[in-house]
């Protein structure tokens, strides 16, 4: 879930991720023309995007298309929630002595 969290710490890549969400797939071209970015950062944030596994990458000859992993993107809705939910549910105070006895000073 980190790594995942950490490819979406990025305005850009959070621009890419909405723009595949309305496309089956699109080329990094498409990309380029719609979030006005340089060809090769653009390149960089897609690359980005499939390592954390959340963007689906299928060369098609002289153009690779991007597509969202939406099973992904739905996990690490899930996953986010869950452990937003667990740090929500704990009393405040229970969570600081879980903290020091974990060595969290």
């Amino acid at each position: 879930m980190a790594e995942r969290l950490q490819a979406l710490a990025h305005p850009a890549r959070l621009k890419i991720l909405r723009l595949l969400a309305h496309r089956d797939a699109c080329c990094c071209k498409d990309v380029v023309l719609e979030i006005g970015l340089a060809q090769s950062t653009v390149s960089q944030h897609l690359r980005t995007l499939v390592q954390a596994g959340l963007v689906h990458y299928r060369p098609d000859r002289q153009a690779s298309r991007y597509s969202l992993d939406e099973e992904a993107v739905s996990q690490l809705a899930k996953d986010l929630g869950g452990l937003l939910e667990s740090c929500c549910s704990v009393p405040t105070a229970a969570r600081c002595d879980e903290l020091v006895g974990a060595g969290g000073r």
